[in-house]
């Protein structure tokens, strides 16, 4: 939330957003003055309060081209993850993880440090972008290690229901925490903040991992076999569209607030609250919950929630109308991711072989896609055909996919994979004997 207005300001600093009075002056006047607003004649009478229309209509332009610009900036560190993911993914097979997840958090401090001090929207792209390897080095790592350690189908979902948990406090915290701080303290104090505690992470990785070269023993699947698998492409999608609701909006949203609710940086930083609150839940408890349930069919019914509130925003007049469509946007991202990344390490086991860097490696690809697509189709979708209809195009991506988890439910095996080709070639041998016996 901190990033729309600071631009803003910038390009701006006489005349920041703050500084915007959120209704008409009321300062008596002694004639009538009519001004343009979207394309109706205003005219006030008593108050000299048509530049403050001319001003707001202004604003309004600024705001909706600057989603653009807050788009490609958001999208840039996906981007630069997705592209970093097939190199850590396989890395982690020859050296192990603990070396990779170090690694991931020297790159975020430097980043973060670069946002503290950054003042032009180029030196923040470059911080942004470079998150994008951090993040790759530290996902992959981290969701590898998790599946390596916990080989039990049902321990493994609760581990990762409790890491995703970490995410979604990150995620909870962030927004209202740099909000408030921007807000009351200033621009770098979060992301100092951030700083130290980065280094605090980077130390207890020294001290509980101790970072070393770890060979792997068994051979891993290619990264090819695990792309061409459908039912792993199903479980990756499954994440992707999940994720772009939220990821459009992460842009989106503060500026639509700004503009139709005159909400300030808190309020802005404090709306997705509900959604990182939601989701810290929806992980912890699907993690187990899924496991016993079926993850096939809480990803179906995440994926059905996940619409149905992404059509419920738009509708929001004031900043409470959106506690409960993001509340329910979070438990239900929250219902797909916990149990599609234990599902994405389920499927190397029956049906590859027990090695999880590059499979995590295509989740976290997944992940990144929804948050790379998201926000930079935001800004120009926003602008041609509307924050509104934007949302109902991605609820109605949601509502199209959901229906294929019905193909995760009971996913066939190595070996019955080995018997359908078997059977397969087979068959195939019968048939061609059968002709040439027809020819003789």
């Amino acid at each position: 939330p901190i990033i729309p207005e600071f631009l803003y300001d910038i390009r701006h600093p006489d005349a920041p957003l703050a500084s915007f009075p959120k209704t008409p002056p009321t300062t008596p006047c002694e004639k009538e003055v009519t001004t343009p607003y979207n394309g109706i004649d205003v005219t006030t009478q008593g108050y000299d309060n048509a530049s403050w229309y001319a001003e707001r209509e202004e604003r309004h332009k600024e705001l909706v081209e600057e989603t653009v610009e807050v788009g490609l900036m958001f999208a840039s560190k996906a981007f630069v993850q997705l592209l970093a993911n097939p190199i850590v993914g396989p890395l982690t097979h020859k050296i192990g993880y603990s070396i990779p997840m170090f690694a991931g958090f020297v790159i975020m401090f430097i980043s973060t440090l670069i946002f503290a001090f950054g003042r032009t929207y180029s030196v923040l792209f470059l911080a942004r972008a470079l998150q994008g390897i951090g993040s790759s080095c530290s996902s992959v790592s981290g969701m590898g290690m998790l599946a390596d350690r916990y080989t039990d189908d049902k321990e493994r979902g609760n581990a990762m229901g409790i890491a995703l948990g970490g995410l979604a406090l990150g995620v909870l915290i962030g927004p209202p925490f740099g909000g408030i701080m921007y807000e009351f303290v200033g621009k770098s104090a979060p992301f100092l903040v951030l700083s130290a505690l980065a280094l605090g992470d980077g130390l207890l990785q020294l001290i509980m991992l101790q970072p070393s070269v770890v060979i792997e023993e068994s051979d891993p699947p290619s990264l090819k076999a695990l792309v061409t698998d459908p039912y792993i492409i199903i479980a990756a999608g499954a994440i992707t569209f999940a994720n772009m609701g939220i990821a459009m909006l992460e842009p989106s949203l503060p500026i639509w607030m700004m503009d139709n609710m005159g909400a300030s940086r808190w309020e802005q930083g404090v709306t997705f609250l509900p959604a990182s609150i939601s989701y810290l839940i929806g992980t912890n408890l699907f993690g187990p919950l899924g496991h016993r349930i079926g993850r096939w069919l809480a990803a179906l019914l995440g994926l059905v929630i996940i619409g149905l509130c992404l059509l419920c925003i738009p509708m929001a007049t004031s900043i409470n109308h959106l506690i409960l469509p993001n509340a329910g946007l979070g438990f239900a991202i929250g219902m797909v991711d916990s149990c599609m990344m234990p599902e994405l390490g389920y499927l190397v086991d029956i049906r590859h072989s027990a090695v999880y860097g590059s499979v995590y490696a295509i989740g976290d690809v997944a992940f990144c896609l929804g948050f790379a697509i998201g926000p930079a189709l935001s800004g120009t979708l926003v602008n041609t055909i509307g924050f509104e209809w934007m949302l109902v195009g991605i609820s109605i991506l949601c509502f199209a996919y959901a229906p294929l988890m019905t193909f995760l439910r009971a996913p066939p095996t190595k070996e019955e994979k080995k018997s359908l080709i078997v059977g397969e070639r087979s068959s195939v041998r019968y048939v061609t004997y059968q002709n040439e016996e027809e020819d003789e």
